[in-house]
């Protein structure tokens, strides 16, 4: 870094801002839906909506390596100043997009049939559930592409652009929704054909202005460089960060899917209250990502004490973000619940297990921040191993050893899982990380 570069404290919160912004668009297509159908009579809606969103998340959480694969080799090159590899890698990764689209567009009878099979919920609630996956599965081309789009505009420090994507897909989502449900009464159907015409409104707008401003790094297409032993490589890190990302999924997945073997209402109020996780994690990988985007030019321009800095700073970072969340749901947690649902059952039931939330930011910061020097790192097979563990020692022994309430051992499993994912990278960064740099 020069003296004519911004601080490294500016630099992490210029990244960082707009990643939340972007970040934030994921899930709040999930509870926009979710809310949308939670101001509805009938549980049968936000119960279904709640499901088939857990469903896409799990989906896109799985498919997440398009960008963070992505990133961590785009970035590394541009530190590198090889502009012909920052090209090679977009081409690479909008391959494994669209044909990541087609294997799961293929596949979607069988993977909500199996999913549905592993609940107890009732005949209304998976009719309704199938019917949104169904409809929602069809925008993944495009919701895939700009994963991967994402990723890429992120690792040449672009987070702009990103965000003002996420803005847009956000207000194209809620109001083409907001049309098909109240006016339309389209109820499932609307939130769901509401999610496919934004994102695929939004990939055209992402096109056109790719195309104007990175025309730099549009080389022409050279399929005998895209399609050699670097492509082999990013499919072994994305495969890699795939099985990290299946583990996640697994526990992210299994925690809404005991919750409706325990009740369909308990499945609402689970749900809800997982959104908090879900909004406290996307605004928190802000942070993650500005330390992927930063770790991956430190390790490209062989900068170990940059890498040093960026590691202490998004650690600081993380710390005061968890600390701010935490304030603000044990105050405000009540009132964001109002928000999302007006059902008096669901809020009933969901009120007593609100001190969960409280405890999430502090505990599962540190993992955050970790993934994303990981990720920048490009060591997907330290965060391979240490998901594996945490998946196979700490969360499904205790849900299942612990002596306390089903839902006691479900929440107390998935906050000892969310600390020991901390732990294991702790472990490994020095090795997979801070000696990457000779």
């Amino acid at each position: 870094m020069t003296s004519k570069n911004p601080s490294l404290n500016k630099q992490i919160l210029s990244l960082a801002i707009p990643n939340m912004v972007s970040n934030i668009s994921i899930p709040m297509l999930g509870m926009v839906d979710t809310a949308l159908m939670g101001h509805l009579p009938d549980l049968k809606y936000v119960a279904a909506v709640a499901l088939g969103s857990m469903i896409f998340n799990m989906i896109y959480w799985s498919i997440g390596f398009l960008r963070t694969g992505t990133l961590g080799f785009t970035g590394q090159a541009l530190g590198k100043g090889d502009d012909q590899e920052v090209s090679n890698f977009l081409y690479r990764s909008i391959f494994l997009a669209l044909a990541s689209a087609v294997i799961l567009i293929v596949l979607h009878p069988w993977l909500i049939q199996w999913a549905l099979q592993l609940t107890n919920s009732s005949w209304n609630i998976e009719i309704e559930a199938k019917k949104y996956f169904d409809i929602r599965i069809w925008a993944l081309p495009a919701s895939l592409s700009l994963m991967s789009l994402s990723g890429w505009l992120i690792g040449l420090q672009n987070t702009k652009l990103p965000m003002l994507l996420a803005i847009a897909s956000n207000i194209l989502n809620i109001s083409f929704s907001f049309i098909l449900v109240v006016f339309l009464n389209l109820n499932t159907t609307g939130v769901a054909l509401g999610s496919v015409i934004a994102q695929y409104i939004t990939l055209g707008i992402a096109l056109i202005f790719i195309k104007k401003k990175y025309q730099r790094y549009l080389k022409p297409l050279d399929f005998s460089m895209i399609f050699n032993v670097t492509l082999l490589k990013l499919i072994k890190v994305n495969g890699d960060l795939f099985i990290r990302t299946l583990g996640l999924m697994l526990v992210f997945s299994y925690f809404t899917l005991q919750s409706a073997n325990i009740g369909d209402v308990f499945l609402a109020a689970n749900s809800i209250l997982f959104q908090f996780f879900i909004l406290f994690s996307y605004m928190l990988d802000g942070f993650a990502n500005a330390a992927e985007s930063l770790t991956s030019l430190s390790i490209g321009s062989k900068n170990k004490i940059l890498l040093r800095k960026v590691i202490g700073k998004s650690f600081l970072f993380g710390f005061f973000t968890s600390l701010i969340f935490t304030i603000l749901y044990a105050f405000l947690g009540k009132e964001i619940l109002y928000l999302i649902t007006d059902n008096s059952k669901i809020i009933v039931n969901t009120l007593p297990l609100i001190g969960w939330i409280v405890l999430i930011p502090i505990i599962s910061f540190p993992a955050f921040i970790f993934d994303g020097i990981f990720v920048g790192a490009t060591a997907s097979k330290a965060m391979r191993n240490g998901m594996i563990a945490s998946v196979l020692i700490i969360f499904f022994p205790l849900l299942y050893l612990l002596p306390f309430d089903p839902m006691v051992n479900l929440w107390v499993a998935f906050l000892s899982f969310m600390l020991s994912r901390s732990l294991f990278l702790g472990l490994y960064l020095k090795k997979h990380v801070l000696q990457t740099i000779a």
